[in-house]
């Protein structure tokens, strides 16, 4: 989006990279159902390197609440079942000498809302950021404004874009909230 002298569109890549990394976020939260992302954090060392589990070895969910990790080399099998232990995903791995498996309970209605309470308080945090950038839009086109670079009524036209810009991120963190939600809660 550009306004005479002034490009919106780096505000607007921010607040998508803000909705972006919220999604990433949610994916790793735990929520009964096995789901792989929740080890894209754990790396092990693997000659010197600290590399991810996903790359080092074969992942699969073979039933709705199992991933088993089947390494391609062996002799890792301990490290990566001691990287699981220390990470926080909170589950137990299961080690058969050759394959690991990660056995997810049943949540609770307690630890589902526990849940909701999380994703809810990052989306917060998620608005918090977009309305940040908003701010530093908005100081932009003041100082421009100031600096006699956009006339007043570009600067309220500006404000009325970045406005519009702040909702349409914000909407898309409550939709991604809302179906979070109820795929924890339906579980």
């Amino acid at each position: 989006m550009q306004i005479k002298n002034m490009n919106l569109d780096k505000f607007e890549e921010k607040m998508m990279k803000t909705v972006s990394v919220y999604e990433e976020n949610l994916a790793e939260i735990r929520a009964g159902r096995a789901n792989p992302a929740i080890l894209n954090k754990i790396t092990i060392d693997y000659y010197g390197t600290p590399t991810p589990i996903n790359q080092v070895a074969g992942i699969s969910v073979p039933e709705a609440r199992l991933i088993v990790i089947q390494p391609w080399d062996g002799s890792i099998l301990k490290e990566i079942e001691k990287e699981i232990l220390k990470s926080d995903i909170g589950i137990n791995p299961s080690n058969d000498g050759k394959v690991i498996r990660l056995a997810f309970p049943e949540l609770n209605e307690e630890r589902r809302k526990e849940i909701v309470k999380d994703i809810r308080k990052m989306a917060e945090e998620a608005k918090v950021a977009i309305r940040s950038i908003r701010r530093d839009a908005i100081d932009e086109a003041k100082t421009m404004q100031k600096n006699a670079e956009i006339s007043e009524d570009e600067l309220k036209g500006a404000e009325d874009n970045i406005q519009k810009l702040t909702d349409k991120y914000v909407e898309q963190i409550d939709n991604v909230l809302e179906k979070k939600e109820k795929e924890v809660m339906s579980i």
